[in-house]
C-alpha cells in the first residue's frame, strides 16, 4: 500500500495542475480590468515612405513640388544661356581678331573697306560709318571736327554691339540672387507641414518628422544648385564681354588712325578726292 501511494502521488499532482491551472488563468482574466493597448511603432527600416530624392519629390506637398519644378527650370535656363552665350562670344571675338589683323596691314580707309568687303561684322560697320561721315563732311575744313564725328559714330556702334552681347545675361543675375530665397521658402513650408504632422499625430517620433524635414531640405539643395552656377557663369560672361568690348575699342582706334591718314592725304581721301584740304593752322 505504501508503494502504491508513492507511485500514484506524482500522477495525481500532475493531473491537478493540468486541470486547475487553465481554470485559474481564465478566472484571473475575467477578474482583471482591460489593459490599454500599446501602439506598435514601425521600425525605421519599415517606414512606408521612400526617402530617395525622387521619392521625396513624389511625396512632397504641392507647394514644395512647385518650388522644386521652378528651381529645376531655372537651372535648365542657366545652362542653356551658358551654352548659347559661350558660342556667341567665341564667334564674335574670333571675328573681331581676324578683322584687326587685316586692318593692321592696310594704309587707308578705302583699302580697309575693299579688304573686308566679303565679311560682315563689327569692324566692317566701323569702316562703313567712317566712310559715310567722310562723304557727308565733304567741303569741311575742320579735320578735328571730322574726327570727332567719326569717333562719336564708332562709339555708338561699339555700345550697340556691347548691349547686344549682354542680352540674356540678366536672367543669370536674377536666378543667382533669387533662387536661394525660393528654395528657402520651400524649406519653411515643408518644415511647417512637418510640425503640423507632429501636432496631429501627437508624437515626437523621428519616423514621423524625418520625411517632411528631408523634403524641406531638398528644396534648399535645389535652390543652391540653381543659384551657384548662375552666379559663376554670370561673372565669367561679364569678364568675357569686357574683353570683347576691349577688342572693339582696339578696332575703333585702328579705324580712327586710318581716317587720320586719309585726312593727311587729301588727294586719297574719299571725302576730299580731287579737292585738297588746306594745311592745318600752326
Amino acid at each position: 500500500m505504501l508503494i502504491l501511494t508513492r507511485v500514484c502521488r506524482p500522477i495525481l499532482t500532475a493531473v491537478s495542475i493540468l486541470c486547475v491551472s487553465p481554470m485559474l488563468a481564465l478566472a484571473q482574466e475575467q477578474a482583471a480590468p482591460d489593459a490599454p493597448s500599446i501602439p506598435i511603432v514601425p521600425a525605421i527600416g519599415e517606414l512606408p515612405r521612400d526617402l530617395s530624392p525622387w521619392g521625396m519629390y513624389i511625396n512632397a506637398d504641392p507647394v514644395v513640388k512647385a518650388v522644386l519644378i521652378g528651381l529645376a527650370f531655372a537651372s535648365l535656363v542657366t545652362w542653356t544661356v551658358w551654352l548659347a552665350k559661350t558660342i556667341e562670344i567665341m564667334i564674335c571675338k574670333r571675328r573681331v581678331r581676324a578683322a584687326l589683323n587685316i586692318l593692321a596691314s592696310v594704309r587707308s580707309t578705302m583699302e580697309g573697306v575693299e579688304r573686308l568687303a566679303a565679311t560682315q561684322g563689327e569692324v566692317r560697320q566701323f569702316l562703313d560709318a567712317a566712310v559715310t561721315e567722310l562723304k557727308l563732311s565733304a567741303g569741311s575744313i575742320e579735320r578735328d571736327g571730322i574726327k570727332e564725328r567719326i569717333a562719336s559714330r564708332l562709339e555708338r556702334i561699339e555700345a550697340a554691339y556691347g548691349r547686344r552681347l549682354l542680352r540674356g545675361t540678366g536672367v543669370l543675375a536674377t536666378i543667382g540672387s533669387t533662387a536661394p530665397f525660393v528654395g528657402l521658402f520651400g524649406t519653411v513650408w515643408g518644415i511647417m507641414n512637418s510640425f503640423i504632422g507632429i501636432s496631429k499625430s501627437q508624437t515626437t517620433n523621428l519616423a514621423v518628422v524625418a520625411p517632411g524635414i528631408a523634403e524641406a531640405l531638398l528644396a534648399t539643395a535645389f535652390g543652391l544648385a540653381a543659384a551657384i552656377p548662375a552666379v559663376v557663369i554670370y561673372n565669367v560672361f561679364a569678364r568675357s564681354i569686357s574683353g570683347y568690348r576691349a577688342l572693339l575699342g582696339d578696332a575703333s582706334a585702328e579705324v580712327l588712325r586710318l581716317v587720320s591718314r586719309d585726312l593727311e592725304r587729301p588727294a586719297a581721301s574719299p571725302a576730299r578726292r580731287g579737292t585738297p584740304l588746306p594745311a592745318a593752322a600752326e
